[in-house]
């Protein structure tokens, strides 16, 4: 065979996602719609205590109702043959209960309705810890006894660091900033809830997760069933998102695979949305305080951005909320540092870019003060603060282009034509305003391995145990081997998405295609100089290479590794209601070579929505007494729907980064998402003259202020 004329135009082209047609014409298939033979349904009973210990779970009404397989306890449920390394996932293991929402039960019957009636006729009784109801503490505050300060914070970086003398640098500057900034708790909503379908026959688990990575999700089950990995196969073909929040394990596959091999059915279950923010991580509540000192000029002189979390009392997650601080701004004094309170709330876990999207909305949050106050374009001020090298580790940069960004976004956005004024815009009842914010995210790229065969028919087969939740990664992994293997994209099939294919890790931290498109790269050029000189046709099983990234992508170059951007937003704040509405928002982002604008500006634009609820709409409330969140299901949860999202525009800067990885990519699927809140809230405070320093901008928290600086 003689390799095919590259097609220069397949990577980096806007091709459709190959999955698209599957996708709305029902023929994708999620895990819950899978429904092998026999298969019967699960309905997870929560405790309905915040914490204490199950005296009892009566099933005798449950299991006396028709269809009704089994109901499963703590008092009788299968012993794990290993704890979790998880704690959240030791369920239906022992008697006590954690925290509000902890699994007592499991009802599992013919249909989805008979389960689910099951669920409701059982009847747990609980005892608080001793003869007296032990107060729980829900609620997340500065003065907190048990507060600590840990050694590190998610992603393993430090929890505390110091350059020079931030104390005494910021109370010697001319000018200052010490303001606190508040996020509630966020959660997790995507389309598809938390579903699985477990099978288990002649000593094998088959499991159809709905997950970000089915590698772990195996190692998972394989421990805790005591099974050889090699009997445990799972299933991700198709995502309906993720945001973090099926990043690792939860609850419900665990549930499945457990009433699966007792029954000896197939078995289906699907959480239902109310049970998601007690059982599938949280975005944890961050006070942050935020201090910066400053010559008036603006060279920053002092950046301090301490910040307080909750984890809950059986695992230790913290936000590492003050990391974005250590490399976004030039400062020769600096203190960044997590506090934590253990408390009697459900396991906080990832969300999409967590730590740095509550981080950087207190950050460009107090830059933005530090400009007004300095009298400054906030544009300018950040320009002004452009460090040469990673403040943090004093690596240079693998590419940064921030400033590009900001003057990219200003150009397009019109921001010279800004009155920098605050409340000087009106238009009736209404105030107009604009601000910007800058975005940071970590570009990783971990280990992987992919196989690529060529077929007699000319076509060719990717194959690798990647997850596409929707960022279109099929698409883009496919892209990848026709450019290296010189051929169209309609001659390349993809097979993802299950423990069969090639190792590879999850859909996390914006390293998806990074790591598997290297793994996928690396097999298509290997392959394709093979072809070049092999003579005659191929045997009718093709000619197959499996390459492994994994000595490459451990060897980490000495460089820092993000991708940058700027948030831009023009909003309307509505003096009667006070309402605040989004306009218009526009991002421009630095984040190396983008393989498919197509796919990529769909994931930008979705981030920045995330955003701008984040900003306007998304909360949760930790009720102290019932120790719940309150706002539980999407009719209280407020997610932003199409009459909440303006006209979005993402754009970029061309950017090639070919120190992380040999296509030049960084992630995508966060960075969006980083910077929308601040600009958006910048934004309110240049409308209204206010600035609102805790989130969501909510009709309750615009209306009282505007009408007492009014009355003012």
């Amino acid at each position: 065979m003689t390799a095919q004329p590259p097609h220069r135009s397949v990577l980096g082209a806007p091709a459709e996602r190959l999955e698209g047609r599957d996708k709305v014409t029902g023929a994708a298939r999620y895990a819950a719609e899978h429904t092998p033979p026999g298969c019967a349904y699960a309905w997870p009973v929560p405790a309905g205590i915040t914490c204490g210990r199950l005296t009892a779970v009566d099933t005798a009404e449950a299991l006396a109702l028709p269809g009704v397989v089994t109901v499963l306890t703590p008092f009788d449920a299968p012993r794990f043959a290993a704890p979790p390394d998880d704690p959240e996932l030791d369920v239906l293991q022992y008697d006590s209960v954690p925290h509000r929402g902890w699994y007592a039960a499991l009802a599992v019957a013919d249909t989805l309705e008979q389960a689910r009636a099951a669920a409701a006729a059982v009847r747990v009784t609980c005892a608080e810890h001793g003869d007296e109801p032990e107060p729980h503490d829900v609620v997340l505050a500065e003065d907190h006894p048990e507060t600590y300060t840990p050694l590190e914070v998610n992603g393993g970086y430090p929890a505390h660091r110091e350059r020079g003398d931030a104390e005494d640098a910021f109370a010697a500057a001319p000018v200052r900033v010490d303001a606190a900034y508040s996020v509630p708790p966020l959660h997790n909503h995507p389309m598809e809830p938390h579903a699985a379908t477990a099978h288990f026959a002649g000593g094998r688990l088959t499991v159809y997760d709905s997950c970000q990575g089915t590698n772990v999700v195996r190692s998972v089950l394989a421990a805790l069933f005591g099974l050889p990995e090699d009997r445990v196969t799972v299933v991700a073909e198709h995502v309906g998102g993720g945001f973090g929040g099926k990043g690792t394990a939860r609850p419900h596959v665990v549930l499945a695979a457990m009433a699966a091999i007792h029954t000896g059915r197939p078995v289906k279950l699907a959480l239902p949305r109310r049970h998601l923010p007690s059982v599938t991580g949280h975005r944890a509540p961050t006070l942050h305080r935020l201090r910066l000192g400053a010559e008036r000029d603006g060279t920053l002189l002092s950046v301090s951005h301490e910040v307080l979390t909750h984890t809950s009392r059986i695992t230790e997650f913290v936000e590492q909320a003050a990391v974005p601080a250590r490399v976004m701004y030039g400062s020769p004094h600096s203190l960044t540092t997590h506090r934590v309170v253990p408390l009697d709330v459900p396991s906080p876990s990832w969300m999409r870019a967590p730590g740095e999207t509550p981080g950087m909305y207190a950050l460009e949050s107090a830059m933005d003060e530090l400009a007004e106050a300095l009298g400054m374009d906030p544009i300018e001020l950040r320009v002004r603060n452009e460090p040469a090298t990673d403040p943090d580790s004093g690596r240079p940069f693998s590419s940064r282009h921030l400033v590009d960004c900001l003057r990219e976004g200003a150009r397009r956005f019109g921001w010279h034509r800004r009155d920098p004024r605050p409340a000087s815009h009106r238009e009736g009842p209404l105030l107009v305003g604009t601000g910007v914010a800058a975005a940071t995210y970590p570009a990783y790229a971990g280990p992987s391995t992919a196989s690529v065969t060529a077929h007699p028919d000319g076509t060719f087969t990717v194959r690798t145990n990647a997850t596409d939740i929707g960022t279109g990664a099929r698409t883009v992994l496919a892209q990848i081997a026709a450019q290296a293997l010189g051929v169209g994209l309609d001659a390349v099939r993809i097979e993802i998405g299950s423990t069969r294919l090639p190792r590879a890790p999850l859909a996390g931290g914006s390293a998806g295609t990074a790591s598997w498109g290297w793994a996928v790269h690396k097999a298509a050029n290997e392959l394709a100089a093979l072809a070049a000189g092999h003579e005659g046709p191929f045997p009718e099983e093709g000619l197959t290479v499996t390459a492994d990234t994994g000595e490459e992508a451990r060897r980490r170059p000495p460089y820092a590794r993000h991708a940058f951007g700027a948030q831009f937003a023009e909003v309307q704040v509505d003096t009667v209601t006070g309402e605040v509405r989004a306009r218009r928002m526009l991002g421009v982002f630095a984040a190396g070579r983008i393989l498919n604008p197509r796919t990529a500006r769909s994931q930008l634009v979705g981030g920045m929505i995330m955003g701008l609820g984040m900003a306007l709409t998304e909360h949760s409330t930790m009720d102290a007494a019932h120790a719940d969140f309150t706002e539980s299901d999407l009719a209280a949860y407020h997610v932003p729907v199409h009459a909440d999202v303006p006209d979005i525009e993402a754009h970029w800067i061309d950017e090639d980064d070919s120190l992380l990885n040999p296509m030049g990519s960084k992630g995508i699927g966060e960075i969006g998402t980083v910077g929308a809140a601040a600009a958006l809230g910048n934004a309110v405070r240049h409308a209204t003259g206010i600035r609102f320093r805790e989130l969501p901008l909510t009709p309750d928290r615009i209306l009282p202020a505007w009408e007492e600086s009014a009355l003012g």
